[in-house]
């Protein structure tokens, strides 16, 4: 593990910046009934419980998983991530052959390019999505799948918890609170950058919540940028 972040700043201060890139990540996007639920996998397992609990309410009545081993996981685990999750939703009662697996995917390009590619495999063809993901990825998932398979309509969604919940009780035990805000930090980053590289569609920042992005890049939490 990387040592604890120093920062002069006030763990009240510091959470106060952290919430307010939080709420920014959110979409706040209506639940409404689709063709599919895609579950964007990470090292959060509460994610999978959320997918499973759509797919349970009757939202879509397909539960696709993508995710190989990414930055993080691959040195948390040897099971690729879509594996692990497809085995939480079964165990909550969804049946196997709901669910299809995409395990090669290494970041969020690749789990919508490879599961695009799968599904044209199926010769399956879902219109809308639902889109499960982190709750601090909101934004960022819903814009690269909006840059690489346009032609579709999403809404994306997370585990309903707030910030101070969510910190304290279901990030992954190997990542702590300040992993958690670095992880956010670098995700609002390339919301600001991976336009320019193609990789998603823009999406506007407001002021305040790039001061905070910066008051935390300069108080430690910068673990997690792009370089370069």
């Amino acid at each position: 593990m990387p040592p604890p972040v120093q920062h002069p700043a006030s763990d009240a201060y510091i959470y106060e910046l952290a919430q307010k890139l939080w709420d920014y990540h959110h979409m706040h996007q209506p639940l409404r009934k689709a063709d599919a639920i895609l579950v964007l996998c990470s090292h959060d397992t509460r994610v999978a419980e959320r997918a499973a609990q759509l797919f349970l309410e009757e939202w879509a009545p397909l539960l696709i998983f993508s995710g190989g081993l990414g930055v993080i996981t691959r040195s948390m685990w040897s099971e690729p991530e879509a594996d692990l999750f497809a085995r939480i939703a079964i165990g909550r009662g969804v049946p196997t052959d709901r669910i299809l697996i995409e395990n090669q995917s290494t970041n969020t390009g690749e789990n919508i390019l490879f599961t695009k590619r799968l599904l044209a495999e199926k010769k399956l063809d879902p219109q809308t999505f639902i889109v499960v993901q982190k709750p601090y990825m909101e934004r960022r998932s819903y814009a690269t799948f909006r840059k690489v398979w346009p032609e579709k309509q999403l809404i994306v969604t997370s585990p309903q918890d707030p910030f101070a919940v969510y910190l304290s009780q279901y990030t992954n035990p190997e990542l702590s609170p300040d992993d958690v805000i670095s992880i956010m930090v670098g995700d609002l980053q390339r919301i600001r950058l991976y336009p320019e590289k193609g990789f998603q569609i823009p999406q506007a920042i407001p002021d305040d919540v790039w001061a905070a992005y910066e008051e935390l890049v300069q108080a430690g939490y910068n673990r997690h940028l792009v370089v370069g």
